[in-house]
């Protein structure tokens, strides 16, 4: 079975920045600690496994790496059980860049797949809104450290 032809979340969008830029700010920590996660072991390198953390939550995953394209492709593995993350980079112009975003391999059915694409769908929602924010107008937006503050945790909400 083709990976189009089973359930995957999916997150796209334009980014006004040439198409190496956004490739860029995904596979360089010292860029993508400004939008996504807080700390990262190392760059993204082919074949090689690094950690991702997301202090404010306490949380952190082991992402291997399974393929890069230079300004093409980036496809992680990530979580357990591990599901794979394709990263599609497309120029639309020489000054912008269409990301699309794959996350497919569950192993969840019914109500549990639903919640997990939801969850996966939503979170890449995020990963892309504050990379076209920072990229496009240096604003760190917070997103993902906002999606669930410690004032709400603490209530438990």
């Amino acid at each position: 079975m083709s990976s189009s032809n089973i359930a995957a979340a999916e997150a796209q969008m334009l980014i006004r920045k040439p198409v190496s830029a956004v490739y860029k700010a995904l596979t360089d920590p010292a860029i993508t600690t400004k939008f996504w996660f807080t700390k990262s072991s190392g760059k993204l390198q082919e074949g090689k496994t690094v950690t991702w953390e997301w202090e404010m939550y306490g949380a952190r995953a082991e992402v291997r790496v399974r393929e890069l394209l230079q300004d093409r492709k980036i496809s992680i593995a990530w979580g357990d059980p591990a599901t794979i993350v394709d990263f599609e980079f497309m120029a639309v112009t020489e000054d912008s860049c269409y990301l699309k975003i794959r996350n497919y391999g569950f192993v969840e059915s019914g109500d549990a797949l639903l919640s997990v694409i939801k969850d996966s769908t939503g979170g890449f929602t995020l990963l892309i809104a504050g990379l076209k924010a920072y990229l496009e107008h240096g604003i760190q937006l917070n997103l993902v450290g906002d999606k669930y503050p410690e004032e709400v945790r603490k209530l438990n909400l």
